[in-house]
């Protein structure tokens, strides 16, 4: 019986810990920024899709709504994959502002310096995320990638 009930309570641990050990974030979106954060599925699927005009009025309906730095940061990202870069960049500010420590919107910001060409900004934003992530992390990486094929280029 006893040998029953820890198998059971083994069972229940591993099922509730592997969807969360597998899930991993399509888009750069730093962690959850409390109980009122909006669900953004449906937005990353529309950015999935290259709908950047659905995802908009959706991100803009949803930044009427609250004051997310997440939603901000993904309204910058589809603003600059439509070539707005300088709305992207008040966005970005935006999410910054609301969350100075926002990865996500230090790495897109850096890649829109990298796209407009200041590199001088772009590895500013490299520098905030090298304080940031002092162990690494992937918004770090991808900014220093984007920074070094720009260079190479």
């Amino acid at each position: 019986m006893k040998h029953a009930l820890f198998a059971v309570l083994g069972a229940i641990a591993v099922l509730t810990a592997a969807p969360i050990a597998i899930a991993v974030p399509a888009y750069a979106v730093d962690d959850i920024e409390g109980a009122d954060a909006p669900d953004l599925t449906a937005v990353k699927a529309k950015i999935d899709a290259k709908d950047y005009k659905g995802a908009l009025a959706d991100l803009r309906d949803l930044a009427q709504d609250t004051q997310q730095a997440d939603v901000y940061n993904l309204l910058g990202f589809t603003l600059r994959k439509t070539g707005d870069y300088q709305t992207s960049l008040t966005y970005y500010t935006k999410a910054l502002e609301l969350k100075p420590d926002h990865k996500a919107a230090h790495e897109y910001l850096g890649e829109l310096y990298v796209e407009t060409g200041d590199m001088a900004k772009a590895n500013e934003q490299l520098a905030s995320l090298q304080k940031l992530c002092p162990s690494g992390c992937e918004e770090l990486s991808d900014l220093k990638q984007a920074i070094d094929t720009k260079v190479t280029k």
